[in-house]
């Protein structure tokens, strides 16, 4: 079983090139109103346990990659394989909080399709940012999310646990993959994660910025299928 992890405001439609390609896969669609990085984590391993998948391939995207290092810190004998995927290892910056209490604000001031439009266009390719196919049905799901899931995945983001000491504790193949033009976890932040995880590839695909799923989902799903070649203990 291949198990996909979204990011911020996203769900099963930011995988759904990956869901038509690979037929043994299932992505948490939501995590509700969880607050909390271990939470998300723990919704994870429930939905695994619900669709009777006692060990799996695991690919986080974004805030996802952060929830898929807790599900290896809580249940590392379940993962075959992990994903780390646009995302990022670094702790809390002095200035994060309040940016992101900024953002939230937007949405509260202005209503959330404002926070959106703010938010989401940087995360995208500008050349695939400017393809309604690629573009319109991102901003739709990111929308359909609301402000209170927002606030609760930001909560998460700002309460994060570190994440550095786990990484050479990860002993399973473990694909680091980014977007050539992803401004928010771009090629240099995805090298020094791969250097710190011992069995680990990385793959920067050309021309794809943050939303790498739906920017360039052939790109993506062959690099997947390289990653699920490689065996697993």
């Amino acid at each position: 079983m291949l198990l996909f992890l979204p990011g911020l405001i996203c769900d099963s439609r930011i995988y759904a090139p990956q869901s038509a390609a690979f037929a043994d896969s299932h992505v948490v669609n939501s995590y509700g109103l969880a607050d909390s990085l271990s939470e998300m984590a723990r919704i994870a391993l429930a939905d695994a346990d619900r669709i009777g998948a006692q060990r799996f391939d695991l690919f986080g995207h974004s805030m996802g990659g952060r929830v898929a290092l807790e599900v290896y810190r809580q249940a590392p004998e379940r993962v075959r394989r992990l994903a780390l995927v646009s995302t990022g290892i670094h702790p809390l910056g002095a200035n994060e909080p309040a940016s992101r209490e900024a953002l939230m604000a937007v949405g509260h001031d202005n209503g959330f399709e404002a926070l959106v439009d703010q938010w989401l266009p940087p995360m995208v390719a500008d050349a695939n940012r400017a393809d309604p196919a690629i573009y319109s049905p991102m901003r739709d799901m990111c929308l359909s999310m609301g402000q209170e899931v927002f606030d609760a995945q930001i909560n998460a983001l700002v309460t994060r646990p570190e994440v550095e000491t786990l990484l050479p504790q990860i002993a399973c193949p473990t694909l680091v993959m980014t977007g050539e033009l992803d401004a928010w976890a771009g090629p240099q932040q995805h090298e020094a994660i791969a250097a710190r995880i011992t069995n680990s590839r990385l793959v920067i695909v050309p021309g794809a910025g943050h939303m790498i799923q739906l920017e360039a989902p052939d790109a993506v799903n062959e690099a997947i299928k390289r990653w699920l070649e490689i065996p697993a203990s």
